[in-house]
């Protein structure tokens, strides 16, 4: 740390310590030094961001250094800033997260926003049914259920903790009577054949088991491998939930899901295969990488 004084001295300001975490970040190639000294000092001083600014040459107390030095041991230990503070924004709503929920991304926004696009060139007035598999801490049907309050939303999760997040995430936002979650592998409440739901969105496991060691530690050593490992091709979840999605959609239903930025013609080959959908298409995120992948049942089968 150079000729720096260490975390602990009397004169400690928010912008000494911004300087020193950012420098202490740098050297253990922890992305976005800065800001992730900021956010976490924020944190540990109750503050907003733009706060330690306006008291920038106000030291600090040695319980408020305590604190800001148990967030920095947390980060160098690479745990991921969301769960160090318990929430993580998405689609500009803060949404409770710890270790029994992915962390929600922003390629996941572009997910959200297809499937309100398709929701919104529907010319049937009627109220829909969307089921979202894999819940995790709710997010997208959060989102969802806050842009179109109308509907009726069903998500579920194999995994009791995370229904739970999902649960006191929809309450805090003031949907918990909108959506129902339920924990469940996939489509196992419901009869097959059933037809019950106007629209399936999924953001599945998808990452091949044999890269899970090659992520950054932030997301194989913390993050649900659950919610990651989609197995040797990184293709069962999707195939699976493409082979039977059909059953449970409605005549002209849509199927919408995210994928990996590699997996467009597998998942092509998959749905030409099944022969139950039509329309299939693909989209990008916001780093251009295919993405999404939106297809209808077929009114007929031919």
């Amino acid at each position: 740390m150079h000729n720096q004084a260490k975390p602990g001295s009397p004169d400690w300001t928010p912008l000494k310590l911004i300087g020193w975490a950012t420098e202490y970040f740098d050297t253990h190639h922890i992305d976005s030094p800065r800001t992730s000294a900021e956010i976490l000092l924020a944190h540990a001083l109750s503050l907003k961001r733009i706060d330690l600014y306006l008291r920038y040459d106000q030291p600090l107390n040695s319980d408020e250094l305590n604190r800001f030095k148990l967030l920095i041991k947390r980060r160098i230990n690479r745990e991921p800033v969301a769960y160090i503070l318990g929430y993580k924004e998405f689609w500009s709503m803060n949404l409770e997260v710890n270790r029994s929920v992915l962390i929600p991304r922003p390629e996941t926004e572009c997910l959200v926003e297809r499937t309100l696009e398709s929701l919104a060139v529907d010319s049937n007035p009627d109220c829909k049914s969307i089921l979202e598999l894999g819940t995790g801490s709710g997010a997208v049907l959060i989102a969802l259920a806050s842009e179109n309050p109308r509907h009726l939303y069903v998500g579920t999760d194999i995994s009791s903790d995370a229904v739970r997040v999902a649960r006191q995430n929809a309450i805090r936002h003031g949907l918990g009577e909108k959506i129902r979650f339920i924990v469940a592998n996939w489509f196992e409440p419901f009869d097959a054949k059933s037809g019950r739901f106007d629209l399936i969105v999924s953001n599945p496991p998808y990452i091949r088991s044999g890269d899970m060691v090659r992520l950054q530690p932030e997301i194989h050593a913390y993050e649900p491998r659950l919610a990651l490992d989609g197995a040797k091709d990184g293709l069962r979840d999707l195939r699976h939930i493409i082979q039977c999605a059909y059953c449970y959609l409605k005549p002209a239903g849509v199927l919408i899901l995210e994928m990996g930025h590699d997996q467009k013609e597998a998942l092509r080959q998959i749905v030409n295969t099944s022969g139950q959908y039509e329309d299939a298409e693909f989209y990008k995120d916001y780093s251009g990488h295919d993405r999404i992948v939106s297809m209808r049942k077929r009114s007929r089968y031919h």
